[in-house]
């Protein structure tokens, strides 16, 4: 006890820094997450379709093939434009998987049903090798 009435600042900071961990995985997205080679499968057998929400600059530094560009800020708006694939596996994109993790949220909540967050994002798309494109 006496340790804590001295420390009192630094078990606050764990305790607040815990609860945030925690927090983070009670109120995840709820989406699925996939590797890469996940999501290969995905791509291949059941025809998903790959939406990357990185921002414009990064989309045209490299993204997966036959993915659509939707950035995170814009995903709401073009809602009309996906609408059609509300049964459809999507897989959604980003850098590192943080960002796609919000917008699997967002679609789930607009009645998404099989929405699959790329887990490591574009970068472990990138280190497992898989193909890239500009195009």
């Amino acid at each position: 006890m006496e340790f804590v009435q001295n420390n009192l600042m630094y078990v606050m900071l764990a305790l607040i820094s815990g609860g945030m961990l925690v927090w983070q995985i009670v109120n995840s997205s709820g989406a699925n997450r996939v590797s890469p080679l996940q999501a290969t499968l995905l791509l291949n057998r059941d025809d998903a379709l790959v939406i990357d929400v990185r921002e414009a600059a990064e989309w045209a530094a490299g993204h997966i093939p036959n993915s659509r560009h939707i950035a995170l800020g814009q995903l709401e708006k073009h809602l009309g434009e996906i609408e059609k694939f509300k049964t459809r596996p999507l897989i959604i994109s980003c850098q590192t998987g943080n960002r796609s993790s919000s917008a699997c949220s967002k679609l789930t909540k607009h009645g998404f049903e099989k929405v699959f967050n790329l887990a490591g994002g574009v970068a472990a798309w990138r280190e497992a090798g898989l193909p890239m494109t500009t195009k």
